[in-house]
């Protein structure tokens, strides 16, 4: 397979050959610097490589070239490699220009002039995005196939868990693939042992759930110790951060994630107001990022389910669904919480065969041409409409209150409004979900009474639960479920709950000592990335307090 490409265009013939020569320095070995002089020659160059079918991973460009200025081919340039990085190179006098180009021409980053030392000021931002544009890289194809049926439910979860965690794999549908047809036959298959997962070494696995297919791609389902400082529980925002700020201080952490990376905000199609990033970011991106980064200081990572907590005088065990057990003298709950269900006729029958819980982008591209329907007004509800209209006929979107206004950032109600294909109900909700096999009709209650609509999807995005019926009755948790902490367990200057210590609990710590909790599942939360991020990295900090009293 050929090297991925990076190219640059300056018509500054020395700007140039200074640009390439530190392009070729640091990305020699993996990709090929290419150079133009211009922007059309540029746009000629990505035509022949579109021809050979050659990937193209970075586009450089200088703002002020005659002819046509930087914004200009970048914004050309993505309608030949729209998934190319793209980066605006700018004097100081035309930063105003770029900034407006993030938005215009969809660039990425911009980089003012000159940009020496590169190691400080070119290489770490180009490092991002070369990592970002492998993650999202498909070569030709060598992974895993998997043959299903888009409306079983064991077969949504599992495509579900493999995009999740950045498995690559090829689906293919049973009931169209001529394909996927010929292998069960080859290999004497019945559609009711679906889903089958295909892997590259000849082998195949009938009925495949998540855990298996867990095990054989390489994913750790197993501690490597029995003993950790501190053992995070889920690896959403929050988890991620006291991963991150845990192992970089010399904890010996391991965190617990059942599904991916990312928690519940690593299934949002695009974050746009989470701080460093003006482009935004999909949250399976952030994960990511976030995932590699603790990793690379040392954190421990498997994917388990925690079913118990106990506690055993210093010591603290989180009980793993194999029926294992891990010791430490620290728990951070950040096990997130998950979407409310709707709890209306048809629904449960029918959950993963058109009736999906957020965003459930694996279903994006199947969408294809129909009318869907999105419940919330909320910003993941705002999220995913704007996702599933680049692909969906028409997005309809089912509100429960007057407006967006009050559940919805302007900047997503904006965008929303600028998108032709998608339309807005009000005072609007679903009351039943019609079909056998798969979802085939809503029945709906708007201000003119009862209707009947027919599609195939509905996402559903109508508040959260905490989840967490798995912990212990000494983990004090309010009338929702929601994990009380600090402040919370205190009355009359007293603390609740049978606590012996002779200070008060700190301000992210449980009733029981020496167990935390941060982002969504704490009593109070904010709901935002950023917030529990921050609780995530807060909660360390008291974890070497509660530490240091041993």
């Amino acid at each position: 397979m050929a090297r991925p490409n990076l190219l640059a265009v300056d018509d500054d013939v020395s700007v140039l050959e200074a640009v390439v020569q530190d392009l070729r320095r640091q990305y020699g070995a993996d990709y090929r610097v290419m150079r133009a002089a211009s922007g059309q020659a540029a746009l000629d160059t990505l035509s022949q490589l579109k021809a050979r079918e050659e990937p193209v991973a970075l586009l450089l460009s200088d703002q002020r070239m005659p002819g046509m200025p930087g914004v200009e081919f970048l914004e050309r340039a993505r309608e030949v490699y729209p998934e190319a990085k793209r980066v605006l190179l700018t004097a100081y006098a035309d930063t105003e220009a770029a900034i407006q180009a993030i938005n215009t021409a969809r660039i990425h980053y911009y980089l003012n002039k000159p940009w020496d030392p590169p190691e400080e000021k070119l290489y770490p931002v180009l490092n991002d995005l070369l990592d970002d544009w492998k993650a999202g890289y498909r070569p030709p194809f060598e992974g895993l196939r998997v043959i299903g049926n888009r409306w079983a439910l064991a077969d949504y979860k599992l495509r579900n868990f493999l995009s999740r965690n950045h498995v690559p794999y090829r689906w293919m549908d049973a009931a169209t693939s001529e394909e996927a047809q010929k292998v069960l036959s080859d290999r004497q298959l019945k559609t009711d042992q679906l889903p089958v997962v295909l892997f590259g070494d000849g082998s195949a696995l009938s009925e495949a759930n998540p855990d298996a297919v867990a095990a054989k791609v390489g994913l750790s389902t197993h501690a490597t110790q029995e003993f950790y400082d501190m053992v995070v529980v889920g690896a959403g925002p929050a988890g991620l951060a006291a991963a991150v700020y845990g192992a970089s201080e010399g904890l010996k952490t391991l965190v617990i994630e059942p599904e991916a990376p990312g928690g519940q905000a690593g299934s949002s199609s695009r974050i746009e107001n989470y701080l460093g990033f003006p482009s935004g970011i999909t949250g399976a991106d952030l994960g990511r990022r976030a995932h590699v980064q603790a990793a690379r200081f040392g954190a421990e990572f498997v994917t388990q389910r925690a079913v118990g907590l106990r506690i055993d005088g210093q010591y603290r065990f989180i009980q793993l669904a194999d029926g294992r057990e891990v010791s430490s003298h620290v728990v951070l709950l950040a096990p997130g919480v998950q979407w409310r269900k709707l709890g209306i006729p048809g629904s449960d029958r029918l959950t993963g065969r058109g009736i999906y819980y957020g965003a459930a982008l694996v279903e994006a591209t199947s969408c294809r041409d129909e009318e869907v329907f999105v419940v919330g007004g909320a910003n993941s509800a705002g999220q995913a409409a704007l996702h599933f209209a680049k692909f969906a006929r028409k997005v309809t979107m089912l509100v429960r209150g007057t407006g967006l206004s009050a559940t919805m950032s302007k900047y997503l109600i904006d965008e929303i409004e600028r998108t032709s294909n998608i339309s807005v109900e009000t005072q609007t909700q679903v009351i039943a979900a019609e079909g056998e096999e798969r979802l085939e009709a809503l029945r709906l209650r708007g201000p003119k009474g009862e209707y009947c609509v027919n599609t195939n999807s509905l996402f559903v995005f109508i508040g959260a639960e905490p989840g967490v019926e798995w912990l212990p009755d000494s983990i004090l948790r309010d009338e929702k479920g929601f994990v009380l902490a600090g402040p919370d367990l205190m009355q009359d200057g007293k603390t609740v709950g049978g606590w012996k210590e002779n200070r008060g609990p700190f301000l992210l710590e449980t009733s029981v000592p020496g167990v935390f909790v941060a982002g969504d599942v704490r009593h109070g939360s904010v709901k935002r990335v950023a917030s529990a991020v921050g609780e995530g990295s807060i909660a360390v900090q008291f974890a070497h307090q509660y530490l240091a009293g041993f």
